[in-house]
């Protein structure tokens, strides 16, 4: 059986054309959902991460009020459990392969948890569709987490003793003033996430989600052509990521020509 290109082949392809068109709009929906939940999630382990909660801070001292250097209670004076849990979970993901993620989310999790079984716009799937976001959007968080946080980090700590001295709290300080700097730095790399995504999410036709992978799929049973198809889908997927990482670039050079003076 010969793997080379064949143009008759790709008529064949045309009355698939519609699964395709969706396709792609599952794609797209898959990536906006991904990163919107990914950025939410992002934004507290974020937070989390750069947080200074150490409850057992009074084992740090001894009894006569001298702070100890060295040995177990010095370290467990030190623990932060917020900034712990936050970090776990940022490695564990970003070290394990997101299919294995995404199997786990849904045979492990939604395989015990019933969801409605309804088709949103005529030809997604909720029940595949959501276990997909979620797992995507909990793999974005992990990444996007790494780059909020050194937005936020990146930020003149004078800016926080300024606040300090016209009596802004903690919260308002990080609201009104660090987040607003922090997210027109990292604006760029967020919307290059979504980049990620888009080719990312082919991932998720393993699960049964309509994406474009999963029309490859279909016109490759039915048809039993493979290269053409796959030819079709690259070009799909071409002509979502270099244009849209073009718009980024561009928006990319206006943001840092505001910046200069």
């Amino acid at each position: 059986m010969g793997s080379f290109i064949q143009l008759e082949n790709f008529p064949k392809i045309v009355p698939y054309a519609q699964l395709f068109w969706q396709g792609l709009a599952v794609t797209v929906l898959l990536s906006v959902f991904t990163v919107a939940i990914g950025f939410c999630i992002a934004l507290v382990m974020a937070l989390m991460r750069l947080s200074n909660i150490r409850p057992f801070r009074f084992l740090g001292v001894d009894a006569n009020g001298i702070p100890r250097e060295t040995g177990a209670l010095a370290f467990i004076s030190k623990f932060n459990p917020v900034s712990f849990i936050a970090t776990a979970y940022v490695e564990i993901l970003r070290s394990t392969p997101v299919i294995v993620q995404i199997f786990i989310i849904y045979y492990g999790i939604f395989g015990v948890i019933d969801l409605p079984n309804f088709t949103m716009f005529g030809f997604i799937k909720f029940e595949r569709f959501f276990p997909g976001v979620v797992a995507l959007g909990m793999n974005s968080g992990a990444y996007l987490c790494e780059i909020i946080r050194s937005g936020i980090q990146s930020i003149d700590g004078g800016q926080t003793e300024a606040a300090r001295s016209l009596g802004l709290s903690q919260v308002q300080n990080m609201r009104y003033i660090i987040l607003p700097q922090a997210l027109k730095n990292i604006l760029p790399a967020i919307a290059n996430e979504f980049v990620v995504i888009i080719k990312e999410s082919a991932i998720t036709y393993t699960i049964g989600v309509q994406d474009i992978m999963s029309a490859v799929n279909a016109v490759r049973g039915a048809t039993f052509i493979i290269i053409e198809p796959l030819l079709v889908a690259t070009a799909i997927y071409f002509c979502l990521c270099f244009p849209t990482s073009k718009v980024i670039a561009y928006f990319e050079r206006r943001m840092s020509h505001g910046d200069k003076r």
